[in-house]
This record gives C-alpha cells, sequence and structure tokens, in this order.
C-alpha cells in the first residue's frame, strides 16, 4: 500500500498532516523518607496533530473537528449524546486510540496560505470503561504486529549524503 495514509480524528480524515506527537508514561514519585522512587500510575495519553486543510472541502473538515471539540452549545447538543458512550478514535499509521477527547482545537488562516488552514488538535485519553480500554489496547497492538509484519515504506530519501569537501 502506498500514497498518503490519512489521520482519522473521528470520522474526519485529515490527509496532509504535518506532524502527529504522542505522550504517555508512568508517573513516578519518590517514597517519603527514602531515597528510592516508585512507578505509582500511568500518565495520561496525549495526542497533539498539526495538518493543513487543503481544497475546497476544507470548511466541512474544520466545521466537522469543530463538532468533535464541542465548541458551540448548538454542537455540544449535537454531538455530545454520542461522546458519553464513546470518545473519539484516532487511527493513524503510529496509534489506534479510542475514547479521545479534543481538549485544544487552534485554526490558523493567514495570507501566505490564502486556500488553506493550518490546525492544530490536542487530544487527551479519557477511558469510557475497561472494555474499551482494553479494545483499544489491543487494537493498538494489532497495528504495530501488521506493521512489522508487512514492512516499511522506503527512507525518507534513499541517496545517502556523505559530506564532500569545502566548497
Amino acid at each position: 500500500m502506498s500514497g498518503n495514509r490519512p489521520v482519522l480524528i473521528g470520522a474526519v480524515p485529515l490527509v496532509h498532516v504535518q506532524s502527529m506527537t504522542m505522550s504517555q508514561g508512568y508517573r513516578i514519585e519518590r517514597i517519603m523518607g527514602s531515597r528510592w522512587s516508585q512507578a505509582t500510575q500511568p500518565t495520561v495519553k496525549t495526542i497533539a496533530v498539526e495538518a493543513v486543510l487543503i481544497g475546497p472541502k476544507r470548511l466541512l473538515i474544520k466545521k466537522a473537528l469543530e463538532a468533535m471539540a464541542l465548541t458551540s452549545r448548538a454542537l455540544v447538543a449535537a454531538a455530545a449524546p454520542a461522546l458519553a458512550v464513546a470518545g473519539i478514535p484516532v487511527v493513524s499509521g503510529m496509534t489506534v486510540s479510542l475514547d479521545m477527547q479534543i481538549t485544544d482545537l487552534r485554526i490558523t488562516h493567514s495570507t501566505g496560505k490564502r486556500d488553506a488552514l493550518d490546525v492544530s488538535i490536542s487530544l487527551q485519553h479519557v477511558p469510557r470503561s475497561n472494555l474499551s480500554a482494553l479494545i483499544g489496547e489491543a487494537a493498538d497492538i494489532a497495528l504495530a504486529v501488521a506493521t512489522a509484519t508487512a514492512g516499511s515504506a522506503p527512507p525518507p530519501n534513499p541517496v545517502p549524503r556523505t559530506p564532500g569537501p569545502p566548497i
């Protein structure tokens, strides 16, 4: 499979993703009165996506992202019942994360890109149930196994670069 695979934020495909950052880990706390530390609990998984919306459908995609981010009372009334049951799934070549919630949505329109919108999305994992958390982890493991067995795309620049003599 080749080509540009979109990142799905819910049902919204983001085709021109510039970067995607996922942060997760474990909280480490010092044991009182000791020189030892202990891992106490996992930290909250967060995902940040930077993308560009291009083309005549860019405003429709913007409105769909706003609906998932619950940016207005009317959109909350329309989308909140569905989000109470299940969060927003994020599907990409890096992760399958269920039960995400948009915590910050920033859209920028500039004179340099008149027919494009820059979008910055921050998502946080808000688990709805243990079952959905298990399904999400199973899907993420399946993605990792499938990626490992399917091979990878060629490196970004297959021509090796070596420094030459000074100019």
